[in-house]
């Protein structure tokens, strides 16, 4: 969907089709089990309504499924953000169930009148008809957001593993430049939203990716968390300062000050004991 780094969001749209794929692989499967079922079962008057409501639902499901995909990628689970990250999906899905909803409402109702009928899709009242969807959506949702996210995480598990460092420096897409930075240059890596900010004596570079992907890379190269949001480069630490809640400051070799936080106290003092 975007580009990045390789070890970001680069490639995340060549692979997009297949997770795609696999949900509309997994529908039509759906569809043709509980189709069936139904029929067998003697539901509705005439074997072609399950069908008829079973590949409405799949159709709808399969179109929006893509922007699940975009949605996982915009507001991606990261360290530390999890109620953020669950309560933000959780919401997204009344406008999914909303608009499953009105398409299943619209394409089934049309569906009936042109053969004399009436669906009924709201007979047991609008608020328990939508409660009933929504309930279900909200599996649909999970189910779906759950395949971006494992395409998503073996496809840069592959990269890394197929495109190993061919010297000693990073790099960066920071905007439309590669940019190539040694590992000694830099000071700290903090992460700033759905991006990662590179910090240098010289300026600062923005690529997109998590902490969390780049914290694997920069650990053999001398970086340690000290923050959930913050990598720092051990070399370039001067002194650790104690604070009274309990966590502690680093100060820079350049002269700036960072916050580190008391989880990681123990990491830091076994990578600089190393």
């Amino acid at each position: 969907m975007t580009k990045g780094d390789e070890t970001g969001t680069s490639g995340w749209a060549r692979a997009e089709w297949r997770p795609w794929l696999a949900v509309f692989l997994a529908c039509l499967v759906l569809t043709f089990v509980n189709a069936t079922s139904d029929i067998m079962e003697g539901a509705g008057d005439h074997w072609s309504e399950p069908i008829l409501w079973e590949a409405t639902s799949a159709i709808i499901i399969v179109a929006l499924a893509p922007l699940i995909g975009h949605a996982m990628q915009r507001w991606p689970f990261r360290e530390g953000n999890l109620p953020a990250f669950l309560l933000i999906h959780f919401g997204l899905t009344i406008p999914f169930a909303l608009v499953h909803i009105g398409f299943i409402f619209v394409t089934r109702e049309t569906a009936y009148r042109l053969f004399g009928a009436r669906y009924g899709f709201f007979d047991d009242g609008v608020a328990i008809t939508l409660l009933y969807e929504w309930r279900k959506d909200v599996l649909v949702y999970a189910a779906i957001a759950a395949t971006y996210w494992i395409f998503s995480y073996i496809a840069e598990r592959n990269r890394a593993a197929s495109s190993p460092p061919t010297d000693d420096r990073i790099r960066l897409q920071d905007g439309g430049a590669a940019v190539f930075l040694a590992p000694e240059d830099i000071s700290q890596v903090e992460a700033a939203g759905n991006y990662v900010e590179f910090h240098t004596a010289e300026k600062s570079h923005l690529v997109r990716g998590t902490l969390a992907s780049w914290e694997e890379r920069l650990t053999a190269r001398g970086f340690v968390r000290v923050h959930r949001s913050r990598l720092v480069n051990r070399s370039k630490i001067a002194e650790l300062r104690p604070t009274r809640s309990g966590d502690f400051e680093i100060a820079l070799m350049d002269g700036r000050t960072v916050a580190g936080s008391r989880r990681y106290r123990a990491g830091l003092s076994e990578s600089k004991s190393a």
